[in-house]
């Protein structure tokens, strides 16, 4: 074979043997693409079932509407009038704090807590009308939380059976927040029960775990307004507490009955930063108005 035949073989054979590695390469590339492809894949499928399996176990809390409307409460659209309409100038105020404007000037301003200055004053079924209130309204989402949870009322109010709740978020029997926030078969309305009780019931409601509850329900959820129901302020320590925590109270009144003095004395003892506003409550406008829960003032403490 001559020099020329030799460089021309030798040439062939690199070139044959480029060819090859190229052909090697190629193929391990298309594999891992290919092995690549299919852990997405299986990623996303994971991703799927995790998400599928969460919104498959979380229970609802379905409320019954006739018995509600029945008793007072707002339901729907269907409701009646006269309470739909101070419900409305009430739960405007509260918006506008917690969205408008004076949002700036409040810290948390998106958490409201209903007191009374004491037991028996309508506060739950002022904090009820006013989630229920909130929910129809077509881009807000409310989120009602039993914190009066010495005497918890709200899975009696609304009549569903005492689920773990805020208790046991607070004891840290749970994982996380969300295992407690149950949806209901009113859209925009969620909510939080008081959960089982607890020798430290009340000791709880000033813990740690709760300041980080209210810090998560402030920022995690700053576009949906939470409403507390608190146990009332006099004779309860940890009530005043929970307003360092809130953007905004409501004072639930009794005409006829709760005493200017002991409104000033609770008013008081909440936080002067927030804003503060009274509901006057089983007030009567006619004897045909067989639940009279009308009127309510507002503005902030210090004004």
């Amino acid at each position: 074979m001559s020099t020329i035949e030799k460089a021309l073989a030798k040439q062939k054979e690199a070139t044959q043997k480029k060819q090859a590695e190229s052909t090697v390469i190629s193929t391990t590339s298309e594999q891992k693409l290919s092995s690549q492809n299919s852990l997405t894949a299986k990623a996303t499928n994971t991703k799927t079932v995790s998400i599928d399996a969460e919104q498959t176990n979380k229970s609802e809390i379905t409320l019954n509407g006739e018995r509600l409307t029945e008793r007072g409460f707002i339901y729907s659209s269907d409701s009646a009038h006269h309470i739909q309409e101070e419900f409305r100038h009430i739960k405007r105020k509260l918006l506008n704090n917690a969205f408008g404007p004076a949002s700036k000037t409040l810290k948390h301003s998106n958490l409201i807590m209903v007191s009374s200055s004491n037991p028996n004053e309508g506060k739950t079924f002022i904090s009820i009308n006013l989630a229920l209130s909130i929910a129809l309204e077509q881009d807000k989402t409310v989120l009602l939380v039993d914190a009066d949870v010495l005497r918890p009322s709200l899975h009696r109010e609304l009549e569903f059976e005492s689920k773990q709740g805020l208790l046991e978020y607070l004891l840290a029997e749970v994982d996380s927040l969300s295992e407690v926030i149950y949806n209901t078969n009113i859209p925009n309305l969620k909510l939080i029960p008081a959960g089982k009780p607890h020798h430290l019931t009340n000791e709880l409601l000033a813990s740690e775990r709760m300041v980080e509850l209210a810090q998560e329900l402030a920022v995690r959820y700053s576009d949906r307004l939470v409403i507390f129901d608190c146990p009332p302020i006099l004779g309860v320590t940890e009530t005043p507490v929970l307003s360092d925590l809130v953007g905004q109270a409501v004072v639930v009144v009794e005409e006829s009955r709760t005493k200017i003095d002991d409104v000033k004395r609770a008013v008081s003892q909440l936080n002067e930063d927030i804003a503060i506003g009274c509901v006057m409550n089983k007030t009567i406008r006619s004897k045909k108005d067989v639940y009279g829960y009308y009127g309510y003032g507002y503005g902030k403490k210090h004004q």
